[in-house]
């Protein structure tokens, strides 16, 4: 059995959770995303407790909430990338905003393959795409599973850099779990599993 410790985050307070590989960082990050329901405890993000949140409601919450950026990507290979961020908008409830789009296209570097095909990425593009659907439907709370694992230093840092000024534009709690030494200076406030 996995136990966590309790976590309380201001507005715009960030978080980097460190650990070993197999420690259960990435099951942490899902029970704060609601994918996993804690056997104790609660969830609270801002003033929804979401463990008590039906599956339809959590969703919901998710989707309009939370942005998540996971190990593997899980976009569909069919969609183009412009697509796939459309579809995280209009699966948010959120207005389609193509001078969004292309300026968050822009920023991760991808612009130039907006209408290529998921499966036509690399990983190191695939991973910026994830970030730039974390973050595209501007959530109060971005969860990062390892989002620069596959990135050189220098789009290490961009992520980096995008990820936590999305967060402090919108308000939002950045929670990232790593293992990647990189990114500790960028934290203030940091936990090890």
């Amino acid at each position: 059995m996995f136990r966590f410790p309790d976590i309380h985050l201001e507005r715009q307070e960030h978080l980097l959770i460190l650990g070993v590989s197999g420690i259960g960082k990435t099951t942490f990050l899902h029970i704060l995303a609601g994918i996993l329901k804690p056997n104790k405890g609660s969830v609270k993000i801002g003033n929804i407790d979401i463990s008590l949140l039906s599956n339809r409601a959590l969703d919901t919450f998710r989707g309009s909430s939370i942005g998540l950026v996971f190990q593997k990507n899980l976009a569909i290979p069919s969609l183009s990338l412009l697509d796939s961020l459309k579809a995280r908008l209009f699966f948010s409830k959120k207005p389609i905003d193509s001078k969004r789009i292309n300026a968050l296209l822009k920023r991760v570097q991808l612009y130039p393959y907006k209408h290529k095909k998921i499966r036509q990425l690399s990983q190191g593009q695939l991973q910026r795409l994830s970030i730039a659907l974390a973050v595209i439907h501007q959530p109060t709370l971005i969860l990062a599973d390892e989002p620069t694992s596959s990135l050189d230093t220098e789009n290490c840092n961009n992520m980096m850099q995008l990820l936590l000024e999305e967060a402090k534009e919108h308000n939002a709690n950045l929670i990232v779990i790593t293992h990647d030494d990189r990114i500790k200076p960028l934290f203030t406030k940091s936990i090890t599993l």
